[in-house]
């Protein structure tokens, strides 16, 4: 997660609409590692919205849900919504956690939460990305 991401052009995305999800990919700064940044809008919800950062296409190293029902971990424990699931050893991305406040700090404001996301995890040159959503 700390390794530094960059856009792979200038293109300009739209934000997905309803139902829809946009993938970019972006590079380590030394270009020998590829991400996926990711974006899902939900399908009955529209402020259900998955901001994701991948590593290798795969591997699901951040993953934060905006707008949806409680989370379940593996111990039962259930975590609210806005929640925040990070990549561990074993387990992939299966548990959560309340987003930290002082990180996500508004997200009814989808673009303004967009930009905390792709900051928390270390994309110094973003993809260009137009039309979020205001709640």
């Amino acid at each position: 997660m700390a390794m530094e991401k960059h856009r792979i052009d200038d293109s300009v995305h739209e934000f997905p609409s309803v139902g829809e999800k946009a993938s970019l990919d972006l590079i380590s700064h030394e270009s020998r590692e590829r991400f996926v940044l990711d974006i899902i809008r939900g399908r009955r919800n529209a402020l259900k919205i998955t901001f994701q950062n991948r590593a290798r296409e795969i591997i699901p190293i951040v993953r934060l849900d905006i707008g949806g029902r409680p989370h379940t971990n593996p111990d039962l424990t259930v975590v609210p919504q806005p929640h925040l699931h990070l990549y561990r050893e074993g387990s992939g991305d299966e548990w959560a956690m309340p987003a930290p406040p002082h990180i996500f700090s508004d997200c009814d404001n989808i673009g303004a939460t967009l930009l905390q996301f792709m900051d928390y995890c270390n994309i110094i040159i973003p993809p260009l990305i137009q039309g979020a959503p205001v709640a």
